[in-house]
């Protein structure tokens, strides 16, 4: 039965993929594994993609020591040879380099960065009494769904959250003089009516709520083959995939007339 199984998922791991997909998100999980005489916590890496018929696929699951864009690199040339042509979109959390590797193996792809990531990095950097008021700036920053809200007028108001909290926090002032993070206003280019769904990772970290479930069940994991094979099978079995996502093809760009 296991050797069904490992056969099964390794199958799955390795199959052929569709040449376009409109959406690609990207985001690690963190599973406690035995190495040698101890145990660390490795990142495994999970690949999911809106498709055109817009249902929802894993399209990989990647075992990576730590978060890195090399990484990330590694997995988009595995997608590739795997026969992906083209993707429209890639949401992926902030990692320095990321926007480089995405160019590199998908040229014209454009890069969302995950403003949840984001936002949660911000707050955790901030004094309690100021957390409430930090969010609040935040999510005026980051609006869905205006479609007279542009990316001009974003990186502006981001401009003026950096100097506001900056005078209190070098950390926010650092990022408001870095032009990297003019891929967290990615989704704006986008129809408002989807904004919402395609600016952060969010949809890939309820699927990790339940890869979380299945191996903390088992303790930690005896290696890394066990701990794919299990997020494999999860992933697998994940009917709700299968239902259509209403309304994102409501954008052109991503999804444009046959």
């Amino acid at each position: 039965m296991l050797d069904y199984l490992r056969r099964n998922v390794t199958e799955w791991l390795e199959r052929s993929l569709e040449s376009y997909y409109p959406v690609v998100f990207i985001d690690c999980v963190h599973i406690k594994e035995h190495r040698k005489r101890s145990v660390d916590t490795e990142a495994f890496y999970v690949v999911l993609a809106v498709k055109e018929d817009k249902t929802r696929e894993v399209l990989g699951i990647f075992n990576k020591p730590t978060e890195s864009a090399l990484g990330c690199g590694e997995m988009l040339h595995d997608l590739y040879e795997r026969g992906v042509g083209k993707i429209g979109l890639i949401c992926a959390d902030g990692l320095k380099g990321l926007d480089d590797v995405v160019s590199e193996v998908f040229p014209g792809t454009s890069l969302q960065r995950c403003t949840t990531h984001l936002k949660r990095n911000i707050l955790s950097d901030v004094r309690n009494g100021d957390k409430g008021d930090v969010a609040d700036d935040l999510r005026q920053v980051f609006r869905t769904g205006d479609r007279n809200y542009t990316v001009e007028q974003a990186w502006s108001e981001w401009q003026q959250f950096c100097a506001k909290w900056g005078k209190y926090y070098r950390c926010i002032k650092r990022r408001g003089e870095d032009a990297s993070y003019k891929a967290y206003f990615t989704y704006l280019n986008y129809d408002h009516r989807i904004q919402s769904m395609i600016y952060t990772t969010n949809w890939i970290e309820r699927l990790q709520k339940d890869f979380r479930r299945v191996t903390r069940m088992r303790g930690a994991m005896p290696n890394e083959e066990s701990v794919i094979l299990l997020m494999g099978k999860t992933a697998m079995d994940k009917k709700s995939y299968l239902r259509q996502v209403p309304r994102i093809d409501l954008d052109r760009t991503l999804f444009p007339d046959e």
